[in-house]
């Protein structure tokens, strides 16, 4: 009995002490100005769109508009790194129907963050989508 107790108590310690913690805000502060009332650009894509998700096992996941976050035992999908992924995923997605973003001059502009997170007994997940219009500077 004694042997059993020791062994439950080592397991509890050990569960309390590993998992992973994630949390995140992507806050952008940008010291280029750019000037966007002349004439030399144009918009060459609205609405492309990145998504990334992570789950985890026996924890707790929460999101508010930027910022995301979960306290878990352990992830079980994703990498966490919900922001590089997303926005990843966003070129991926101008990629798709506008060519190379190598060699040409971009911007993303009208940026959007949504975040949602689920909860369920033991497992929780959270997604990070990102929306843009994309820029090509003429001049």
């Amino acid at each position: 009995m004694k042997k059993t107790a020791i062994t439950a108590g080592c397991i509890v310690v050990a569960m309390s002490l590993g998992g992973c913690a994630q949390t995140g805000m992507f806050v952008a502060g940008n010291m280029t100005n750019v000037e966007l009332s002349e004439p030399n650009y144009k918009i060459v894509a609205i609405g492309v769109s990145g998504e990334a998700k992570a789950s985890y096992l026996l924890g707790v996941a929460f999101s508010k508009g930027q910022e995301t976050g979960a306290v878990a035992l352990a992830r079980i999908g994703g990498t966490g790194q919900l922001y590089k992924e997303a926005m990843e995923h966003l070129w991926q997605d101008f990629e798709e129907s506008n060519g190379p973003v190598v060699g040409r001059r971009l911007a993303l502009t009208n940026i959007r963050y949504d975040s949602d997170s689920h909860n369920l007994l033991v497992y929780s997940d959270i997604t990070l989508s990102i929306r843009a219009d994309v820029i090509e500077f003429t001049d």
